[in-house]
């Protein structure tokens, strides 16, 4: 913009010097013609008056010699200028400044031969007597007569050019004053004119910058006026569409980041040009990793990589299963859609991942639940079948035997009752229908109520049970439901240790949970086992938990009433030297 600004100066500063020069120029020449035409007129004045006193022709017959001589001298005194009569023939009579005599014939002279055809002639020239430029004048006698007498005036004209160029020094000097003074003010228009330039290009810079807050100050209402406020508008508009396309944009990355697909985007080249948070958990890779690399680069399995590349040769909709084994173990659903653009042209294709790990694992719990659920009822309806077609077979007849058979179905019918409640309890439990009725429970009270539930059941077994309660605590409890997780801990406990053991209750707690660990110096658990302990039906040992009673779905239950209660539970266990499970609750429901 600085070189514009000078350029603009520079131009203004040489259109005002040749414009100022050229009116000095043609005003010296004027001045010079007019003080030429003054001096011409004043000589042919001087001229005038000389022939009213000069005698010529046949009055001046018998005239001296040096008559001619003595007049031009005279009127040179007079005049200060040169003074030459010259006759018809053209040889001069007499002159003031020399001798006649040896002087040429000035009948070739242009002011002569002007002077004898239109009376008035004149003329500039370096004269060949004296060597200097002169002015000539001459004037005829006898206008329009070739023999007309002629009468003339010469002049140096020295001091004409003199002050001709006295008069250009005070032009130049004029002229130099005004081109400074006419620098400063065409640099000052310049500057006033590519000012507001200036700012609309550092505006329009920081526009291109993405800065849309940027805006031009409006000073005046001419055309650079107009191009800020148009500039103003242009960036109020793209600050408008591009807070429009952020806050778009935003949108898109919340519901991308926050779908529970993996979404994948790739081009028709191969390029992947967008993965979202759940797509780079699933992959193992970021999208800093990715973005813009061909597919192939993610070192991911064949399976996948070949159903890309089917996807971008068919272009058309593909689905399909596939385990991954990294990052970790997961069974994906993929679903492979083409993207198409405007005019259909073909722009890559979509990749969604599904995670279908859980799915399939509770379809697998469903199907191995109804077959349990069916084995286990399938026992005891055996049982009860079995017996009762032997007593209807006349066994009913021998009373020992009938009463014998007759318990054991009696028995089975039992198991098959108690099987049947916990199924529809964990039903309820795991449907979250189960309405608790939150209150505050007295831990000490409660644990020793529900302890003496089972003392005679420990009794029997010669197990001693051991309390430890915190005095003081309390926790907001359904307190039935909490008194059927801790029974049935207890009671697992009793069951599976050995006579004469130790079952513990210990509680204690700090101001926000509360913390029941009942240990037993039971059989334990194996550690492989540890993990799969509160699925339902599942049994360590199958043949003592039927006998003891047990349906395998009480840990089941314990579990999904202790998330109910928004805690948690976990057990430590060592076979041979029995379990330790640990329950804590939070002390307030929130």
């Amino acid at each position: 913009m600085n070189s514009f600004r000078s350029r603009l100066a520079v131009i203004m500063i040489v259109l005002i010097g040749l414009s100022v020069s050229a009116a000095g120029y043609f005003m010296a020449q004027s001045f010079q013609r007019e003080n030429i035409a003054a001096l011409q007129e004043n000589m042919v004045r001087d001229i005038k008056l000389m022939l009213d006193d000069v005698q010529w022709g046949e009055n001046g017959a018998g005239l001296p010699a040096d008559y001619y001589t003595e007049q031009a001298a005279r009127y040179k005194e007079i005049t200060g200028m040169r003074v030459t009569f010259i006759d018809g023939g053209g040889d001069v009579l007499g002159d003031s400044d020399f001798d006649r005599r040896r002087m040429e014939n000035h009948a070739d002279r242009p002011e002569v031969i002007d002077a004898k055809r239109s009376g008035v002639g004149n003329d500039i020239r370096v004269s060949d007597t004296v060597k200097q430029k002169m002015l000539y004048v001459a004037y005829a006698v006898r206008p329009g007569a070739p023999d007309s007498e002629v009468l003339r005036l010469s002049k140096n004209i020295q001091d004409v050019e003199r002050s001709v160029g006295e008069m250009w020094v005070v032009l130049i000097s004029g002229l130099l004053l005004l081109f400074i003074v006419a620098a400063a003010v065409s640099y000052r228009i310049a500057l006033g004119l590519t000012r507001p330039l200036e700012q609309i290009t550092r505006v329009a810079k920081r526009i291109k910058s993405m800065d849309y807050q940027a805006r031009v100050p409006l000073m005046k209402n001419d055309e650079i006026g107009e191009l800020g406020v148009a500039i103003n508008a242009m960036a109020e508009s793209l600050q408008d569409q591009m807070q429009r396309i952020r806050q778009k944009e935003g949108q898109l990355e919340s519901v991308l980041d926050n779908m529970i697909n993996g979404i994948v985007m790739i081009d028709r080249s191969g390029r992947i040009l967008l993965l979202n948070r759940m797509a780079e958990e699933v992959l193992g890779f970021s999208a800093r990793e990715l973005a813009g690399r061909h597919y192939a680069e993610a070192k991911q399995q064949y399976e996948l990589a070949q159903i890309i590349q089917e996807g971008l040769e068919r272009r058309e909709h593909l689905h399909d299963e596939i385990t991954f084994y990294f990052p970790e173990e997961r069974l994906l659903e993929i679903n492979l859609v083409p993207v198409f653009h405007s005019g259909d042209e073909f722009g890559g294709v979509l990749l969604v991942l599904q995670d279908v790990s859980a799915i399939r694992r509770l379809e697998r719990m469903r199907s191995e639940f109804v077959a349990n659920v069916s084995h286990e009822l399938k026992t005891p309806i055996a049982a009860v079948k079995g017996f009762a077609e032997t007593l209807l077979g006349g066994a009913v007849n021998d009373p020992d035997t009938a009463k014998s058979f007759l318990q054991i179905i009696y028995d089975e019918s039992e198991r098959l009752n108690r099987l049947i409640g916990d199924i529809l309890e964990l039903s309820k439990v795991e449907s979250r229908r189960v309405p608790l009725q939150f209150s505050p429970v007295e831990l000490s009270s409660f644990t020793e109520k529900t302890v003496e539930l089972l003392a005679t059941e420990a009794s029997r077994k010669g197990i001693l049970l051991d309390v430890s309660v915190e005095p003081g605590l309390y926790v907001e409890a359904d307190e039935d439901r909490l008194r059927q997780i801790v029974m049935n801990l207890l009671s697992n406990g009793i069951n599976y240790t050995p006579e004469g053991g130790r079952v513990s209750v210990k509680v204690d707690g700090d101001d926000d949970h509360i913390r029941i660990r009942i240990s037993d110096t039971g059989i334990g658990i194996p550690k492989k086992d540890l993990p799969r302990i509160f699925e339902r039906f599942y049994r360590v040992d199958k043949a003592r938990s039927r006998s003891s009673g047990g349906t395998g779905l009480g840990l089941s239950i314990v579990k999904h009433l202790v998330e109910l209660h928004k805690g948690t539970i976990a057990v430590d266990s060592k076979v041979g030297a029995g379990s330790v499970f640990t329950i804590e609750l939070p002390v307030l429901q929130s």
